[in-house]
């Protein structure tokens, strides 16, 4: 075989479950191993059988540690593959940390659902079980930012970082001659932890993200809406709750909310309470990996030491009980289950409170919902009036709007022979193809999943 083929088995037309199979005359990399997540049709995606058989996939490449990149691994191994799989170091600990709770998360459902008998499958079972996460582990194969490794005789893989989380880096693989570019999750130009986004410069192909292609987010600055939002929602004397992925986001929210207490612009005093276990672990992994952040170790054990953070269950009822004001961050980011619906189905029906969302919404999930202003929201099979102030901070998001993602096209010294985009709703996808092709003249494919697409 002299040709090299792309195929996208997920993250191709939707936001979520990344895998992109680069078949080469050496090798068969799979970038990225992600679960489908959000509507029902999404998720039953997960338990359909790849379209290629395990076996034939040699390694595994993966750019960051959110579950719908990383979420696929456990029922990879435990199908047959037995490769290396690549990482950065603080993507193999978040991925570790992501993929037991993932896992967690499956046995409890099939266990209620068997216990309630609403399966249609008797008995339900999980995707995977914990012991099938711990097993995947062996297969990890940690690597340094900015290092780069030969995958065989004429493929090599660099690793670059692309700021969005702690260890998130873009992969360029080059293959004898030729140069792909998957970009992973791109953040945001600037980020109030991480530090500046490095950039590849060379690539005949880029397989390209399209989270937020079709928008540009708030240029307002955020501490002052942070601020603002906190203040009038305590002056009501209401609460301030936060869905928020555990991994990146809860972290920049209380390096924020530390940032304002400091410069007196709330008060002092006001409780911020963490309410996630994986949220905490994800913290102690960053202050632990410190020298991948724009902050010091020393201040990381300061910021977290003012914060109340929260790991039993039993306890969150005792904090909605609280009548004092206070921020309350807690999972899940997209409203989809977690802590933040006990706090929700207290504290959504009243104008006293304020939701704040802070990062992408998938289509069928709650948080989407809220976002499009629905009037009530069912939380565990009850449904509740929405009357709280729903506030989107579209500043505080990790991903790149469509200026930022131009910006990023523009750091290769020539234009790439196409680009192909993937991980976007159809609406963002079309956007930021038309806006490449008509302001920079290259030729621009969106890839349809399980589409076989010649690139040499």
């Amino acid at each position: 075989m002299d040709t090299i083929y792309l195929k996208s088995l997920g993250g191709a037309g939707t936001v979520t479950g990344s895998k992109h199979l680069l078949k080469t005359p050496e090798l068969t990399i799979l970038v990225d191993c992600g679960l489908f997540q959000g509507i029902k049709t999404l998720r039953e995606k997960n338990w359909e059988p790849l379209d290629i058989p395990v076996e034939e996939i040699d390694l595994v490449i993966l750019t960051h540690a959110h579950l719908d990149h990383c979420g696929y691994i456990p029922l990879l191994v435990k199908n047959g593959f037995r490769g290396k799989i690549y990482m950065t170091e603080p993507t193999a600990e978040l991925t570790k940390l992501i993929l037991q709770d993932s896992a967690k998360l499956q046995e409890e459902d099939a266990r209620k659902a068997n216990n309630n008998f609403y399966s249609k499958h008797h008995p339900a079972k999980p995707l995977y079980t914990r012991d099938d996460a711990e097993r995947s582990f062996n297969y990890f194969y940690t690597v340094g930012e900015n290092s780069i490794i030969n995958l065989s005789d004429n493929i090599q893989c660099e690793f670059k970082p692309c700021g969005h989380i702690i260890g998130a880096c873009s992969i360029a693989i080059t293959c004898f001659d030729k140069t792909i570019v998957f970009s992973g999750d791109i953040g945001r130009n600037h980020s109030e932890v991480l530090p500046i986004n490095d950039f590849f410069t060379k690539a005949d192909y880029l397989v390209m993200e399209s989270t937020y292609g079709d928008r540009l987010h708030d240029n307002t600055n955020v501490y002052d809406s942070l601020q603002h939002w906190i203040n009038v929602t305590i002056e009501n004397h209401g609460n301030i709750i936060i869905p928020s992925f555990a991994v990146g986001r809860a972290q920049e929210l209380i390096y924020m909310i530390y940032q304002l207490k400091k410069q007196n612009r709330i008060p002092q005093g006001l409780p911020v309470i963490l309410d996630s276990p994986m949220a905490a672990a994800a913290t102690a992994i960053m202050v632990d990996n410190a020298e991948y952040t724009a902050v010091d170790k020393s201040e990381w054990t300061v910021i977290v030491s003012g914060v109340e953070i929260n790991r039993d269950y039993i306890n969150t009822q005792e904090i909605i009980r609280d009548k004092r004001s206070k921020i309350i961050i807690a999972g899940s980011g997209m409203v989809t289950g977690g802590r933040v619906l006990e706090y929700l189905k207290h504290d959504l029906g009243s104008s006293r409170n304020t939701i704040l969302i802070v990062g992408f919404q998938a289509e069928g999930t709650r948080g989407r919902a809220l976002l499009n202003q629905s009037h009530e929201l069912k939380i565990h099979g009850s449904f509740y009036p929405v009357r709280a102030n729903i506030v989107e901070l579209t500043g505080l998001s990790a991903h790149a709007d469509q200026s930022e993602l131009m910006e990023w096209i523009g750091k290769y010294r020539n234009p790439p022979k196409q680009i192909m985009l993937v991980h976007g709703e159809p609406s963002a996808l079309e956007a930021l193809r038309v806006k490449i092709q008509t302001d920079l003249n290259i030729p621009v494919k969106i890839l349809i999943r399980n589409e076989q697409v010649a690139i040499k």
